[in-house]
């Protein structure tokens, strides 16, 4: 059963696996990126939560639930600007709010729509009296 060519073959295909999905198959090494992206939340969070007030932190909170993409949009604005200085007082609920009409009016508007479809009421099957 130790074919040496079939070896050979399953540690090429292994390591085409592993080349094609980034990761070497090392434990300690997707430990250590998963401890390097939990250490970068954090230190997100500590920008946040020392760059905005508790009613800026709220109202962001409450546009993540709703847009989780927008809201990591405007929590990574606000982390570089805390990066570069541009910030020297905390971001008041008015001060987001201004910042987020701003981000609106750059970001291009979604045309979703919702169709309804009244046929289906004149198919109803409750009219059937034969």
């Amino acid at each position: 059963m130790d074919d040496p060519e079939l070896e050979q073959i399953r540690q090429q295909r292994l390591a085409q696996l592993q080349a094609q999905h980034g990761g070497t198959g090392d434990p300690n090494q997707a430990k250590a990126q998963q401890e390097r992206m939990q250490a970068m939340e954090e230190a997100k969070h500590t920008i946040l939560s020392q760059a905005l007030s508790q009613d800026a932190r709220a109202r962001l909170n409450t546009i993540k639930l709703s847009r989780p993409e927008k809201g990591a949009m405007v929590e990574n604005m606000i982390c570089r600007m805390a990066q570069m200085g541009q910030l020297s007082t905390k971001i008041s609920e008015q001060e987001l709010i201004q910042l987020l009409e701003s981000l609106n009016q750059q970001m291009p508007k979604s045309s979703s729509t919702v169709k309804f479809d009244r046929r289906r009421a004149a198919l109803d099957s409750d009219d059937d009296d034969l």
